[in-house]
């Protein structure tokens, strides 16, 4: 809220900057209170992780046990498929084996029934040989008669030359024929026994080759149907494996989630029991400014910054911002960057420029409720957040050490506390430095805390 005071040099502040006496009388009641409003601001706690009942995570304990010991089950029937798939192609690898032995057993019968039919050929071409041979004998029975003897053969000849010749005949067929007879009906039976064997031979073959075949191509459709078979149980496999992947990430989430939550509640006791020590001695703090201010004739400024204490119209080029306790420091947290340090103080303490310069922007600002920002003709630009009030307006010269606002607990504040800040290079809301080292440089100690 803005007061603006008239600008003059001089000490004295009117109405609008409040009278020294009304100045104590306040501070004397803030002291004479119990102070609920001075807890002092502590880090800002981010809100609670979501916090998974025992319940939800017994359920995903389950699902996961579930899962796992589906995946088991299923290992179990892979392991078995993979045995009767291997008995199998055992099988379909000897059902292939017999196959090609038979089929080759079967080209050796062949081979011997072609072998007897050469052998029956030959033996046909010898009854033939003996068969044309008698036949030639029997047309000359015929022609000398078949009724005569062989003394009539002989006595018939006309001649010596004749009886000769008759007598040579009758011995060749005396001689032969027995023989010729005996061979036709050896050729015969030969004939008989090469017919038979190579039959029985090729039948006997052609049927272990068809056995063979046959169990051949039974076997390889058992391997077909098992390996299908162990395809689908593989498949269902890595179904189950998914699903307890997924059990096992829904679970770690839950059980991540669960730790989260008790570090978030860890962090959240230790942030209260800080706000209730930095409360403690803030009342203190309070209470002996409060003494101070009504034992002190008169509001003068500080002469030196250095010094640690509150501002005020300086001499100095710079001075420290507000009195009070460091509570929170400069650096990032909870994945953002707390831009400045907060310095806990009651409402209604004096915040000073901590150096001169020129006001750049004065009133509401997202966060901080009310804050002002100053270019300072060093080049840096300081930020003072969450004030309750202030008392100078944008394009307005301070002097180090001039009131330009009073502590406040406006915006996303957890109690009452200037929240300062330092900007480099002239930028306004962004490049922020770390303000303690900055002070401490400039002969400004806000003490060992961060």
């Amino acid at each position: 809220m803005f007061q603006r005071r008239p600008s003059i040099p001089t000490t004295a502040r009117p109405q609008a900057r409040r009278s020294r006496s009304l100045r104590s009388g306040l501070v004397a009641i803030l002291a004479g209170t119990a102070l609920v409003v001075t807890a002092a601001p502590a880090l800002a706690v981010p809100p609670a992780p979501p916090n998974p009942s025992d319940s939800e995570i017994g359920a995903a304990k389950a699902q996961q046990d579930a899962a796992a010991a589906e995946v088991g089950r299923i290992a179990g029937l892979v392991a078995t498929a993979e045995a009767e798939l291997e008995r199998l192609g055992v099988q379909a690898e000897a059902a292939g084996t017999a196959y090609e032995a038979a089929n080759e057993a079967l080209q050796v019968a062949q081979g011997k029934a072609d072998e007897a039919a050469s052998q029956l050929q030959v033996a046909a071409e010898a009854v033939a040989a003996a068969q044309v041979r008698i036949a030639a004998f029997s047309r000359d029975s015929y022609m000398q008669g078949a009724s005569m003897s062989t003394s009539a053969v002989l006595l018939s000849a006309t001649g010596p030359a004749e009886l000769i010749q008759r007598a040579a005949m009758l011995d060749y067929v005396g001689a032969n024929k027995v023989d010729v007879l005996a061979d036709m009906e050896v050729a015969r039976v030969a004939q008989a026994e090469a017919e038979a064997g190579a039959r029985a031979a090729r039948d006997e073959m052609a049927a272990a080759e068809e056995t063979a075949a046959a169990a051949k191509a039974q076997a390889d459709g058992q391997v077909a149907v098992q390996r299908g078979a162990y395809a689908e149980i593989e498949a269902q496999k890595d179904a189950y494996e998914t699903q307890l992947e997924a059990a096992n990430i829904a679970l770690l989430q839950m059980q991540g989630a669960r730790n989260a939550h008790q570090q978030w509640q860890q962090q959240k006791a230790a942030e209260e029991a800080a706000q209730k020590a930095a409360a403690e001695r803030a009342a203190a703090e309070a209470a002996a400014a409060a003494a101070a201010a009504r034992n002190a004739p008169s509001r003068s400024p500080v002469s030196n910054g250095s010094s640690g204490g509150g501002g005020g119209a300086s001499s100095g080029p710079y001075v420290k911002p507000t009195s009070g306790r460091v509570s929170s420091c400069f650096g990032a947290r909870w994945g953002t960057l707390h831009g400045g340090v907060d310095i806990a103080a009651p409402i209604g303490t004096p915040i000073y420029a901590a150096h001169g310069g020129v006001v750049q922007r004065a009133g509401t600002a997202s966060g901080f409720g009310y804050a002002v920002w100053i270019l300072g003709d060093d080049g840096y630009v300081t930020v003072y957040g969450h004030v309750n009030k202030y008392f100078v307006r944008a394009g307005e010269r301070v002097r180090a050490g001039e009131e330009i606002a009073e502590v406040g607990n406006r915006g996303e504040s957890t109690g009452p506390h200037l929240h300062f800040e330092v900007h480099s290079r002239g930028v306004m809301y962004g490049g922020q430095i770390e303000p303690v080292d900055w002070l401490r440089a400039r002969g400004i100690d806000l003490g060992n805390v961060c």
